[in-house]
């Protein structure tokens, strides 16, 4: 939980453990979330703001894979770090199931807050999918550091998704691609597994975009990140490990784009093709920052609000989830019917810009300002939510 630290978190990237190009990363991803996931009006928010509608990808369907493969990344750099120190396995792989637990708890309190409907509580979530996947990335990894194990279990898990979901008949539905369309939105192998694991507790009715099969791909996308980070601490040259970085996330993404010729691209199941098309994407941004900060020297004071996002990102995370909750918790009426200061702000301030599309932007990045606040004045005081 809230930990302190003895150096403050803008000295932390020189230590030979860390990367100041991972911490914008993930700054960058988490700022990006708080704002495609509270954009206004989504009827009018820009296309690249809002999640494709089923098959397809957008750059919002890309926030949670980079975020996924930012973990896989931060753990092989945090660890690394606390094995050199002396830290046993052992305690670390305790550490690892303490924060797993208090990350799943979290992601139930986010969908729960504020009433807490115990009899419909969504179980599935954001958080509960980083809990999973840094679970059991984390305790492989402490098992074995070895890549090649690391590229073997993510091949296989993307290709056995792949089999299931294409290759396995759906109970009441027949088979995937004769009796109904590959990846219809109902009938599907992981839809029909939520819908008898927890009835009444899924986001969409009768689905899930977090659902359990799909952590499997998940976990992929995790690994992948895992892999990167480790070509990243060899001894090559900055330069190198930029230009592998670079070849490795063009590989990956032709690869998924070759694939979804046949396992289309779908972020609410996370398909295979849709896993390594991501993740070549976030690698490729992530090679991009590491050769322009690493590489070329060139970080300041646009790093900053990144670094602060990043070094606190599941707070930032938490705050923008409970801040909808906690704003609705005081009614006010909005165009005679009963609403909240954050829709009012919105129907009286940012719907008097004229574009519908800038309008909901800016109602985004006014949300985000408002969410930076508490976690700067965490960063400036060295409290880190650290899970």
């Amino acid at each position: 939980m809230p930990t302190t630290h003895s150096a403050p978190a803008a000295v932390l990237p020189a230590a030979h453990h860390r990367l100041l190009s991972l911490d914008v990363l993930r700054g960058i991803t988490i700022a990006f979330m708080i704002m495609v996931n509270n954009n206004g009006d989504g009827r009018f928010a820009w296309s690249f703001m809002k999640h494709a509608d089923w098959n397809g990808m957008t750059a919002t369907d890309l926030v949670f894979p980079t975020f996924l493969f930012v973990v896989g990344a931060s753990i092989v750099f945090a660890f690394e770090a606390r094995l050199a120190r002396g830290t046993t396995r052992t305690a670390m792989a305790v550490q690892v199931l303490r924060r797993s637990a208090i990350l799943f708890l979290l992601g139930l309190v986010v969908n729960g807050f504020p009433h807490f409907p115990l009899a419909t509580l969504r179980i599935y979530g954001v958080l509960q999918r980083i809990a999973i996947c840094y679970l059991i990335v984390g305790l492989f990894y402490l098992w074995d550091r070895r890549p090649m194990s690391k590229l073997l279990v993510a091949a296989g898990a993307l290709v056995g998704y792949w089999l299931l979901m294409t290759h396995v008949p759906v109970p009441g539905f027949g088979m995937p691609g004769r009796d109904f369309p590959i990846l219809d939105k109902n009938a599907n192998l992981v839809a029909w597994l939520d819908r008898h694991i927890f009835p009444g507790r899924l986001y969409e009715g009768v689905r899930d975009p977090e659902g359990l099969l799909s952590d499997l791909p998940a976990l992929a996308t995790t690994l992948l990140g895992v892999l990167a980070a480790q070509w990243m601490r060899t001894v090559h040259t900055k330069i190198q490990k930029a230009e592998g970085l670079a070849g490795a996330a063009a590989l990956s993404l032709s690869l998924g784009l070759l694939w979804a010729v046949w396992f289309p691209l779908n972020k609410k199941l996370w398909t295979s093709s849709y896993v390594l098309a991501a993740a070549g994407i976030s690698a490729g941004v992530w090679a991009l920052l590491y050769w322009w900060i690493e590489c070329k020297g060139r970080h300041g004071r646009w790093t900053w609000p990144w670094v602060v996002l990043g070094s606190n990102a599941i707070a930032a995370y938490m705050i923008s989830e409970l801040l909808p909750g906690a704003f609705g918790l005081f009614p006010v009426p909005v165009d005679g019917r009963r609403g909240d200061a954050l829709r009012w702000f919105f129907q009286h301030i940012f719907h008097l810009i004229p574009n519908p599309g800038l309008a909901c932007f800016a109602y985004s990045a006014s949300f985000l300002l408002l969410c930076f606040l508490p976690v700067w004045w965490m960063y400036r005081r060295r409290i880190f939510l650290k899970v």
